[in-house]
C-alpha cells in the first residue's frame, strides 16, 4: 500500500474546515492506504504558545482525530514530539536548504508580517516539515494551498541528498482532494476558514455546540438578493454556504440550489445550520466519550511506536550516508 503522512497543529480550535479539508479525508484514505497521522506540536511553538493551552490542544486534536473516525487499528496516531527522530532530521535538513529558499516562503512572510522580532524556528519550519514527511517515506502528502510550497521544497531536499549521498528519500507527491479541499470564512468568502483568526464568528470550530453553530451560520455574510445560486466569481459568500452545505449534506451544488429555488437565504440558513450540527454533533458526543475514558493516551503512545519504528530506521541511513559515526549495532 501507498504510504501516507498528514498533520495537523495543535493551536487554536479546529474548524468545519479542517474536518472537510482534512480530517474527513483521513478516514478515507486509512482504507487504503498506510497512514501516519500526527499532532504537530513541535510546529506549533515556531510562535508563541502557552503551556498549558499547548497540552490542552495537543490531547484535543489528537481525540478529534479518533471521534473523526480515524481508527487506530488501520492508522497511526502520535504526538510528533514524542518521536524524537523530526528534531534530530529537521536539523540535518537545516544543513541542506538553502537561506534563499526560506526567504520566498509565503507563509513565513505572512506569519511575520507586521511583527518586531521572529524565532528562527518560524524562518526553519520547512525543514522541519521536509523531515517529517521523509522521515516515514511517505508516497503521499494531503496538502492545501497554503503547503504546495512547503511540500516542493521537500521534494528539492529529498533530491538535493540523494544526488549528493546517493539514494535514500523518497521523492513524496501531493495529494488533493477534488472536492471539499477548501472552505471559506464566514465573514470574508476572500479567506481560507482559519482556526488562528481572533475573529470567533469567521469559523465554525468543530467542538462548537449546537446553539453556537446556528447563531454564526445566521449571522454569516450573505451577497446582495436573496438567490441561493452558486457563482463564485459574483456571489462569493452564498456560494461558500452552498460549498459547505453541499459537503455536509453529501449532495452536489445543483441539487442545493434547486432545493431552496425562490426560497431565499432564511430558510437555507436554517438548514444549512441543522446539517452542520447533524455532521458534528456525533463527532462531540464521541470526543466527550474519548476525553472522559483517557483511552487517547494508550492510542498516542502505540502511535508513537510504531512511528518511531519506520523513523528511526529513515534516520539511521541518512546519519550513515551523510558519514557520523553511528552506535555500536546500527
Amino acid at each position: 500500500m501507498a504510504r501516507v503522512l498528514s498533520g495537523i497543529q495543535p493551536s487554536g480550535n479546529l474548524t468545519l474546515g479542517n474536518y472537510i479539508g482534512a480530517m474527513r479525508n483521513f478516514v478515507k484514505l486509512q482504507h487504503e492506504h498506510e497512514c501516519y497521522f500526527m499532532v504537530v506540536d513541535l510546529h506549533a511553538v515556531t510562535v508563541p504558545q502557552e503551556p498549558e493551552a499547548l497540552r490542552e490542544q495537543s490531547e484535543a486534536v489528537a481525540a478529534l482525530f479518533l471521534a473523526a473516525g480515524i481508527d487506530p487499528l488501520k492508522a497511526n496516531i502520535f504526538l510528533q514530539s514524542h518521536v524524537p527522530a523530526h528534531a534530530e532530521l529537521g536539523w540535518l535538513m537545516t544543513t541542506l536548504v538553502y537561506m534563499g529558499e526560506l526567504e520566498r516562503m509565503t507563509q513565513f512572510k505572512d506569519k511575520a508580517a507586521g511583527k518586531e522580532a521572529v524565532g528562527a524556528g518560524l524562518f526553519t519550519y520547512p525543514a522541519l516539515m521536509a523531515a517529517d514527511i521523509l522521515l516515514y517515506e511517505a508516497d503521499l502528502v494531503p496538502v492545501g494551498d497554503d503547503q504546495k510550497q512547503h511540500l516542493e521544497i521537500t521534494r528539492d531536499l529529498a533530491q538535493r541528498f540523494n544526488h549528493r549521498f546517493g539514494d535514500c528519500l523518497k521523492i513524496p507527491q501531493p495529494y488533493i482532494p477534488e472536492v471539499g479541499a477548501r472552505i471559506m470564512s464566514l465573514d470574508d468568502a476572500t479567506k481560507k476558514m482559519s482556526k488562528s483568526n481572533p475573529v470567533a464568528g469567521s469559523y465554525i470550530a468543530m467542538l462548537d455546540s449546537p446553539d453556537v453553530i446556528r447563531k454564526k451560520i445566521s449571522r454569516a455574510v450573505t451577497d446582495s438578493g436573496r438567490e441561493v445560486k452558486y457563482d463564485p466569481a459574483t456571489k462569493p459568500e452564498i456560494s461558500n454556504l452552498i460549498g459547505i452545505f453541499a459537503q455536509c449534506a453529501n449532495i452536489g451544488v445543483a441539487e442545493v440550489e434547486e432545493r431552496f429555488a425562490g426560497l431565499g437565504y432564511g430558510p437555507f440558513k436554517k438548514e444549512l445550520a441543522e446539517q452542520v450540527v447533524a455532521v458534528l454533533e456525533p463527532i462531540q458526543q464521541r470526543y466527550k466519550e474519548i476525553r472522559e475514558s483517557g483511552e487517547i493516551y494508550d492510542v498516542l503512545s502505540k502511535g508513537a511506536f510504531n512511528a518511531s519504528q519506520t523513523a528511526n530506521r529513515t534516520l539511521t541511513e541518512v546519519k550513515r550516508r551523510m558519514g557520523f559515526l553511528l552506535p555500536p549495532g546500527q
